[in-house]
């Protein structure tokens, strides 16, 4: 009887580099990307830093094959690659790791490797397959269960496996996109500490996306920074100081008051003070510590911080979407959590980000969406008592005199909300939350994803109710958003209220240290 052959150990492949040469994205009239030259050696360690919408994803996608360029090439190796589709950047051997997970829950961490190859086999020949499985994780630098279903696995476990897979897939070239972001501080210092070993090795190079300073710092060995679509600089890790990448990305700006401003915050009224905050996300792993902040009438406070530093847990428990683990949230004068009750004897209104999604109910019609916050009282007085019937004839009349109003755009007012354009979608969630008297108005990234014209008429919509002597809390990932119509800017990091400014005085390149984590 003889024994079956041996599966051979896989031979290490090598690195590869990779450049882009004068690489352009336009949407329509927009240039998300314009005219980027960069270069990434092979075995090198790259970081790509930038504000949220600089392009960073616009050119990996560029690179990957998921978008065609306006104009640009892309270089493997020195040769001219022509990428159309992300199969293609595989055969090439470029692999990306997502923000978001794409493994499939069900299947074990060896079933997802095998389905993701191009030649898996319709029917699976598990006593092989294993065979080379665990020759392949020989020469991994992470360890893993691969037998556990994915959704059993810890957040950390999955962001290996993600890895592992597009390392399984011969990626000799690996973009990271915000790796970190779904890790504990010790399951990230593994992570790339293992992967910057393999680029030392030369098995490896990767291209990491990162707003984390400390993490270029410690990883990475060269960097550039986009801005506006455009490469503005860079260098080798260890000759730029944490100013000088601040700088790049932040770059000179103006700031424009969108909206004349009437009379100065009312130093006397404190409308929301949260003191000793603390909560944790669904995962477990995104915790926030609020100290203490308070917003006062006629008055904007804006957050800022580069995605994912705990505003959207911070919105979340002012939404009463998350409960808070300690602390109080005080809304004139009283405990506050969120519910409808308490918002409406407390003229709380909330306009969470990405509308039609967290806002809205997408099949139910415009009329019936601009009903949710008076369905149930009897004619136009806010605080009348609620109704047990439905008036379906006074909520047509409100719904259509507010579609009026602030310029609605829809087919007809009984059309599903769902086919309203961005703009018009988040017209009418301003029309259903700033129609009553409001006495603190809870915004979150108002304006992401809409044009110019929108964002003029909601920007100013947001200073008109701080004028009318509404306390404004505006969380925002665009810092020129933060720096138009707040008065007062805090900046948020990791968690934490890290800095503060009176916007009249602010400073970008130290709003931009704070929002990086160099406190």
């Amino acid at each position: 009887m003889t024994s079956p052959a041996p599966v051979p150990m896989p031979v290490p492949p090598r690195a590869i580099g990779v450049e882009t040469v004068g690489m352009t994205k336009r949407f329509g009239a927009f240039a998300a990307l314009d005219d980027v030259s960069m270069k990434i050696a092979a075995g090198g360690f790259h970081a790509l830093l930038g504000e949220n919408g600089a392009g960073k994803s616009t050119l990996v996608k560029c690179v990957m094959g998921f978008y065609a360029p306006s104009a640009g090439t892309v270089l493997v190796d020195g040769r001219e690659a022509e990428i159309t589709n992300p199969k293609g950047a595989q055969g090439r051997g470029l692999g990306m790791v997502y923000q978001h997970f794409t493994l499939v829950p069900s299947l074990t961490g060896a079933e997802n490797l095998v389905i993701s190859r191009a030649d898996a086999p319709s029917v699976i020949a598990w006593g092989r397959e294993r065979a080379r499985l665990s020759a392949f994780m020989a020469g991994m630098p992470f360890r893993l269960n691969l037998d556990r279903p994915v959704a059993e696995l810890a957040a950390g476990e999955k962001q290996k496996l993600e890895i592992v897979k597009q390392l399984y897939l011969e990626a000799r070239f690996l973009i990271l996109d915000e790796p970190t972001s779904v890790l504990t501080p010790a399951e990230a210092e593994e992570v790339l500490g293992l992967l910057r070993a393999m680029t030392d090795r030369g098995d490896l190079t990767v291209l990491m996306i990162s707003h984390k300073f400390r993490e270029v710092e410690t990883f990475a060995r060269s960097l550039s920074v986009l801005r506006r679509g455009k490469l503005v600089g860079g260098g080798a890790v260890g000759e730029l100081s944490r100013d000088d990448m601040a700088a790049m990305m932040m770059g000179e700006r103006k700031v424009r008051v969108p909206a004349a401003r009437v009379g100065a915050p009312d130093e006397a009224r404190e409308v929301l003070r949260i003191a000793g905050v603390t909560a944790t996300d669904a995962s477990g792993l995104r915790h926030i510590a609020i100290d203490a902040l308070s917003v006062r009438a006629r008055e904007v406070v804006g957050i800022a911080g580069v995605s994912g530093n705990g505003q959207k847990e911070l919105a979340d428990v002012l939404g009463g979407q998350v409960r808070a683990t300690g602390g109080r949230v005080v809304v004139a004068g009283a405990p506050y959590a969120g519910t409808r009750a308490e918002s409406r004897a407390r003229k709380v209104r909330f306009i969470p980000e990405e509308p039609l999604r967290n806002a809205c109910a997408p099949r139910m019609s415009v009329v019936e969406n601009l009903g949710f916050r008076a369905f149930d009282r009897r004619g136009d007085d806010p605080t009348a008592k609620p109704t047990f019937w439905l008036d379906r004839g006074a909520m047509a009349r409100r719904g259509r005199d507010l579609i009026e109003r602030f310029k609605v755009k829809t087919a007809s007012s009984e059309a599903p909300i769902a086919t309203l354009s961005g703009g018009n979608v988040q017209r009418a969630v301003l029309a259903r939350e700033l129609t009553d008297p409001v006495d603190l108005l809870i915004v979150v990234n108002p304006c992401f994803g809409l044009d110019f014209s929108a964002v003029s008429e909601i920007r100013n919509r947001i200073v008109a109710a701080r004028n009318a002597g509404a306390a404004v809390l505006l969380i925002s990932e665009d810092l020129d958003e933060i720096l138009e119509l707040s008065d007062r800017i805090v900046v948020m990091s990791e968690g934490r209220l890290v800095y503060e400014t009176p916007a009249a005085t602010a400073e970008v390149a130290t709003i931009g240290r704070h929002m990086a984590g160099h406190h």
